[in-house]
């Protein structure tokens, strides 16, 4: 069993997990900390199905963050909460903020930076279950054509660091499309980069099918 009784599970990200959390409430599984997307719907599965396992879901994502805020706040936000599990989801922003305010990281530096994470991590968590989730968008509101060539970049660099850091890799980019047959892009991300409540329960199915099918 991946997630083992009395685990502590913690998300990271940026406004995707974030999902309008109330970062005033520090608890372990209220709904209102856990935000309104697929952290909510994954620990509300999770705690329903193992309601006798005592586990523990932490939601510290924070809205507009890049890989370097991410790295920045590491120690306080993610090892000092001694974590079981760490679900991961970064990247959209380090794109987004170079087109809109020239202020991105690029691939490369994404890619050392989200390393050196990861080194951290095994450094002063050597047990700890990691779980990447890939960078996605899709093709409508604020994203531009530019977009789509560096995101499946940064997805690239996210599913070699899984494979270096014996993570498992969630694919979300491929899950959602694979519903684009059922509904266009905005029906799943308005904006092309933050879920609708459908496109939060796709990320939470297949974040729920990548770790519970490793167990």
């Amino acid at each position: 069993m991946l997630i083992q009784p009395n685990s502590t599970i913690l998300f990271q990200g940026d406004s995707i997990t974030d999902a309008g959390r109330n970062r005033e409430n520090a608890q372990p599984n209220m709904p209102a900390a856990l935000g309104s997307g697929y952290c909510n719907q994954i620990a509300a599965r999770l705690l329903h199905e193992r309601a006798g396992d005592n586990l523990q879901f932490y939601n510290r994502g924070i809205s507009g963050n890049r890989v370097v805020d991410l790295y920045a706040r590491w120690k306080s936000d993610a090892l000092n909460l001694q974590p079981d599990l760490i679900s991961i989801l970064i990247g959209v922003n380090d794109t987004w903020h170079e087109f809109m305010y020239g202020n991105g990281v690029e691939v490369a530096r994404y890619a050392a930076v989200y390393r050196m994470l990861l080194d951290f991590t095994r450094q002063e968590l050597p047990n700890v279950q990691l779980v990447l989730c890939e960078p996605f968008v899709l093709p409508c509101g604020v994203v531009e054509a530019g977009w789509v060539a560096e995101i499946e970049q940064r997805r690239a660099v996210v599913r070699e660091l899984a494979a270096a850091y014996d993570a498992l890799f969630v694919p979300c980019q491929a899950a959602l499309d694979a519903v684009l047959t059922q509904a266009p892009p905005a029906y799943w991300a308005h904006d092309g980069v933050h879920p609708s409540p459908a496109g939060h329960h796709v990320l939470a199915e297949c974040w729920v099918e990548t770790v519970l099918g490793s167990a």
